[in-house]
């Protein structure tokens, strides 16, 4: 059996012992009800997104066709997420194919996710920046939309097979005590590549799924704010905060967990205390819990705030409505049914119609 090499189960004390970390019960609990909570409104939002597309709202922009793609990217991870505690809390029963596949889906999430809001940024960028000189090249609009997003999905794939290919369900013995510890991680047989892995993993998230889209929104949403505030418009200006909030909640999110992850990287050739690296993994922990926050607040920030959207979501209600008043009560004895489905299907009709800009 080849000797593995694990990111975070075991490394040298500076006395020589060797360190074995276990989340307290404490921690397990509030992992579970954080992460369940994740997962239900990450769930609900991104459905009603991606239910939209599919029923009541035409893709008729590039913007569109992105949130659609983004809706499907944080709808993978919050449906892999559940089963990702289970499996950490539960020695990874579901074996080493779930290993694989779960640990990859945060990647693919992180890489598709963060590159398509740089797309949806500077798709905005030409759509309100460069408005005249855009106005007679996207006729074609939705099929550079496909074209980009498959190159999305692609790249997201590629930036993930590493994580894919070295990720492995192992079983360690305890140190002074029966049984085994089973993880879930980054393994290696060989030193040279344990090293050269352990860069460049989390090197490409903080570059590809931090740094390149944070720069992207950072400069185009920048331009966007400078043109909208010179418009005298009382709905520009709403924008202008619609624009800050989605900037500002991506740096809150994203930003302690890259900064830990890159002090991480930085000291994990070095020779560290027990103590000291409990503390790191814990600040890692909690502000990769920050950043799963993302997946339920990208469907508020970029589509529930736009009024087209909202008219949408409210026809949905209607209808779900309208079809369990179908099978729980008859027409005669629910009377006011047909009425109420009428006018809000009346209501979606007339919400075509209308224009915002939707942030």
């Amino acid at each position: 059996m080849a000797s593995t090499t694990s990111d975070y189960d075991y490394f040298t004390h500076v006395d020589g012992d060797l360190c074995i970390f276990e989340p307290s019960p404490t921690e397990v609990i509030t992992q579970t009800y954080v992460h369940s909570i994740i997962c239900a409104f990450g769930l609900i939002g991104n459905v009603l997104v991606i239910v939209t597309y599919m029923f009541y709202k035409r893709a008729k922009t590039m913007t569109d066709v992105y949130l659609y793609n983004v809706a499907v990217a944080d709808l993978i991870f919050v449906v892999a997420l559940p089963f990702i505690s289970y499996n950490e809390q539960h020695s990874w029963l579901m074996g080493s194919v779930a290993c694989k596949i779960l640990r990859s889906a945060y990647s693919i999430n992180l890489y598709s996710g963060m590159l398509l809001l740089a797309c949806i940024s500077g798709d905005r960028y030409i759509a309100i920046v460069q408005a005249r000189r855009s106005f007679g090249t996207r006729s074609h609009t939705l099929i550079y939309g496909r074209l980009i997003c498959s190159a999305v999905w692609v790249s997201a794939v590629a930036l993930t097979l590493p994580t894919l290919l070295y990720t492995q369900r192992s079983e360690e013995p305890n140190m002074g005590s029966e049984g085994v510890t089973v993880t879930c991680q980054l393994s290696f047989s060989r030193n040279e590549t344990a090293k050269l892995m352990k860069v460049v993993v989390p090197s490409l998230q903080m570059a590809v799924g931090f740094l390149l889209p944070l720069v992207v929104m950072v400069f185009c949403y920048s331009s966007i704010m400078c043109t909208l505030l010179r418009a005298q418009n009382s709905q520009k200006h709403k924008a202008v905060r619609v624009v800050l909030a989605v900037v500002v909640v991506f740096i809150v999110c994203h930003l302690p967990y890259n900064v830990t992850l890159l002090t991480h990287t930085l000291s994990l050739f070095k020779v560290r205390s027990c103590v000291v690296e409990k503390i790191n993994l814990s600040v890692l922990d909690v502000s990769r819990v920050v950043a799963y926050l993302h997946c339920c607040l990208n469907p508020i920030l970029y589509a529930f705030i736009g009024v087209k959207f909202r008219s949408h979501f409210r026809q949905i209600v209607v209808d779900l409505w309208c079809f369990s008043k179908k099978y729980i009560y008859s027409a005669r004895s629910s009377p006011g049914t047909s009425d109420i489905c009428t006018s809000g299907l009346k209501s979606s009709e007339a919400s075509n119609n209308m224009s915002s800009f939707s942030a």
